[in-house]
């Protein structure tokens, strides 16, 4: 029986962004993610680059090995990511993997996303963008200036 959708891309997003203001505020680029199955939030993540010192230590990486934890399974079907900033080629080549169902995100990431590079996802994958975009945006355009004002 599925449940009716009751919350919407929105509601996930803001989730999402609650993430990447824990990674703003351990001076990592903010970045936050979250996977939902059936309206239910089963893992969440946020960059831990610099707190790892491991450039793998992507949001959505953090949030794919949790959610395979929570399933029990590797393959992320019937489940949906959200992400505040487009996913990148080693994020998206990894939920490519998980063949997970959806991806929404916040900001694209002109330079280094998914999308310039023509990253391939998987078939059934559905990516759509553009969710909370602005509050994604000013995030990390905060994060930067005061990056810069530091230096």
């Amino acid at each position: 029986m599925q449940l009716e959708n009751i919350f919407d891309d929105n509601y996930f997003m803001k989730k999402a962004l609650q993430e990447a203001e824990m990674a703003f505020e351990k001076g990592e680029v903010p970045v936050g993610a979250v996977i939902v199955i059936d309206n239910r939030v089963i893992a969440r993540g946020h960059n831990l680059t610099e707190t790892l010192n491991d450039v793998t230590a992507h949001a959505e990486m953090q949030a794919i090995t949790a959610a395979a934890n929570f399933l029990g399974g590797k393959y992320l079907k019937r489940c949906t990511l959200y992400v505040t900033l487009e996913p990148c080629q080693m994020c998206a080549g990894a939920l490519y993997w998980s063949q997970i169902s959806n991806i929404v995100y916040g900001a694209r990431d002109e330079e280094r996303g998914c999308i310039k590079l023509n990253t391939k996802l998987h078939p059934k994958t559905v990516m759509k963008g553009g969710v909370l975009a602005e509050e994604a945006s000013q995030l990390l355009k905060r994060f930067f200036i005061q990056k810069r004002n530091l230096n």
